[in-house]
């Protein structure tokens, strides 16, 4: 998956879509894309001393939850693990581990893998 088939399909198609599996190059991609977001729009608010960190990020906000439990998914975990990042040091250290774990290479309880059904090994 590219990146714009990562921004495109995590902000139109599966926005707020929490089920299923998502391959690891849609995550990284469009984690890639919220951190570039991110970083402009800080630059910009300190620039022009405007609170629109909160106003302009709120939108990526569910995409990046949902393609982080997709992501979850596809490695045969529950989304509800993503909450191990809020653990403080340990947490979030864990989290990116378990985010580039390889998928399960089956059909698991989430779904078909997204390797098979056509998603570029990623």
């Amino acid at each position: 998956m590219s990146f714009t088939d990562a921004a495109r399909t995590c902000l139109t198609s599966k926005y707020a879509t929490f089920s299923g599996r998502a391959p690891r190059s849609e995550y990284w991609w469009f984690s890639v894309v919220y951190t570039g977001a991110a970083a402009a729009i800080v630059g910009i608010s300190f620039a022009f001393e405007l609170p629109l960190l909160t106003i302009l990020l709120l939108p990526f906000l569910v995409p990046m939850l949902s393609v982080s439990v997709r992501r979850l998914h596809d490695t045969g975990k529950s989304g509800w693990r993503m909450l191990i990042a809020l653990i403080p040091l340990i947490g979030p250290i864990i989290y990116l581990v378990g985010m580039t774990v390889d998928s399960t290479p089956d059909v698991n309880q989430y779904g078909p893998s997204p390797k098979a059904v056509g998603h570029p090994v990623g």
